[in-house]
């Protein structure tokens, strides 16, 4: 058995850590705020005025299992991707990449990724570490509520970083600029919603390696019972250039996401399950697998 960081801090501690450590940073000095899904949540002053203010301009959907949403987010998440490869093989991701989102100002949202911890297990070894260091910010260009028109359309510039362990980083950035955009049908009780992301990855070396990948997700969302959100996404790759060139990969994941569930103050529970297949295209990285979440919003 081979463990590259054997001794490494368990991810979700680190995150816990980060997350608590915000919530002491940006403390709510009104505990009885009331549902951010509602037009007269908390907008007195500061930090969190601004993120309600943001968020109130927003239709309320909820962020999909695997598409990144549009809508400007403040959450803390943590994801587990669990894939199924051919000759037994099983690559678990824990953390997913996700981490701490922030809306700093109106029509900004900033996401520092916690780098997922890797396990890669055969039948024979298991090798793990860190995957890389990734970073996000978007920027909402257009939006309505569910009153006003229930749209949205954002910019994304994503980056990450080569600090992952040997077996787990790509060595070189990666630069990523998303186009996202969204349409809902209904009220913020009840209705559906379509969330889609257009993305080109651009690795500073390795070209040859790597490639260009070109990913184009949708979530098909409806929203019923309150805290009931089950979706249908579809994740469709193609590469340009390195060892997958000409490749094109569908992937689509059936999920259920449970949320806002109030805890306390301001913050809320969200949890999410959802089973992925490959086998819709022709070429594929893996075979079938698992993506759970769990995210504390605020």
């Amino acid at each position: 058995m081979t463990s590259l960081a054997s001794n490494s801090t368990p991810s979700w501690l680190i995150g816990a850590g980060l997350f608590s450590l915000t919530l002491k940073v940006f403390a709510d000095s009104d505990p009885n705020a009331p549902s951010l899904n509602s037009p007269e949540s908390n907008t007195n002053s500061g930090w969190f005025a601004t993120v309600d203010k943001t968020q109130e301009e927003q239709p309320h959907w909820m962020t999909p299992l695997v598409t990144v949403t549009p809508r400007l987010e403040e959450e803390y998440r943590y994801d587990q991707v669990v894939q199924n490869k051919a000759g037994g093989t099983t690559l678990t991701n824990n953390g997913g990449g996700k981490g701490l989102e922030l809306i700093p100002s109106e029509h900004v949202e900033v996401i520092i990724g916690q780098p997922g911890y890797m396990s890669n297990q055969t039948p024979k070894t298991t090798t793990s570490g860190w995957a890389d260091e990734s970073l996000l910010m978007k920027y909402r260009f257009l939006s309505a509520n569910e009153e006003q028109g229930n749209y949205i359309v954002t910019g994304f510039m994503g980056v990450s970083l080569p600090t992952g362990s040997t077996a787990f980083t790509q060595n070189h950035t990666v630069t990523t600029p998303t186009l996202a955009v969204g349409k809902g049908w209904g009220t913020r009780d009840q209705g559906v919603n379509i969330q889609s992301t257009y993305s080109k990855s651009f690795p500073s070396g390795n070209q040859n390696i790597l490639g260009e990948p070109t990913v184009w997700n949708t979530s098909f969302q409806g929203h019923f019972s309150n805290y009931f959100w089950p979706e249908i996404e579809t994740s469709v790759t193609h590469w340009q250039g390195g060892l997958l060139a000409g490749k094109d990969q569908t992937i689509v994941t059936y999920g259920i996401i449970f949320g806002r569930i109030p805890l306390e103050g301001r913050t809320r529970l969200i949890l999410g399950a959802g089973y992925q297949t490959a086998n819709m295209s022709g070429f594929s990285t893996f075979g079938s697998g698992w993506v759970t979440s769990a995210r504390l919003a605020f």
